[in-house]
């Protein structure tokens, strides 16, 4: 086997081991979410004549958080479709409003935290109100994580370019940021629209 053909084997196996450990993330935190989601449908009722879900749903103010995620994964799209024309300076501009996107969906669960917490109904209120904090709070880290990685990717960016790593990295978080949409989804209608009901 010549350097060469070694180096693309080598290549290919690390590729490889690169995308079963992705998915094999994605599916645990799969499992942390069922696990969260079959907490909050137990416990949801569980207020001890307390503060419920249902008296504090705002559905105009989550259906603006909903609007600004979802929103963020078209323009993050439209980053992905700049990046393989390898045009660094879109790729950049697309990436920037995604965050931005981002970054006002969570000022938006955390100002309503806030607000709970500021009115007596945080996470040790009652076990509905943890099993919400706890649900959507761990969502809504996950989503700080995805924007921390975004502003690493817009420095990997300027630093090397749109190269193979670079792709990948941004493919992946792509994928990444795909899930927590989907995840959103079920929040909002399990926890915000049922509980709204």
């Amino acid at each position: 086997m010549s350097t060469h053909e070694h180096h693309d084997h080598h290549q290919q196996e690390t590729d490889s081991r690169l995308v079963f450990g992705f998915w094999l993330y994605i599916m645990s935190d799969c499992l942390i979410f069922a696990s969260l989601f079959a907490a909050f449908a137990v416990l949801h009722n569980a207020t001890f004549d307390g503060f419920s879900v249902k008296q504090f749903t705002d559905l105009p103010y989550v259906l603006t958080e909903t609007l600004f995620l979802l929103a963020s994964s078209f323009t993050y799209g439209m980053a992905i479709l700049s990046l393989y024309k390898n045009n660094r300076n879109k790729v950049i501009t697309w990436l920037i409003i995604t965050f931005l996107l981002g970054l006002c969906f969570v000022a938006l669960e955390v100002n309503e935290f806030t607000h709970l917490i500021g009115e007596g109904h945080g996470p040790d209120s009652s076990a509905a109100m943890s099993s919400f904090f706890t649900l959507v709070g761990t969502h809504g880290f996950h989503v700080s994580m995805g924007l921390f990685w975004m502003l690493v990717m817009i420095i990997q960016l300027f630093v090397f370019n749109t190269s193979d790593a670079v792709k990948r990295r941004l493919t992946y978080l792509g994928l990444f940021w795909a899930f927590l949409d989907i995840v959103w989804i079920f929040v909002f209608s399990i926890v915000y629209l049922m509980g709204a009901i």
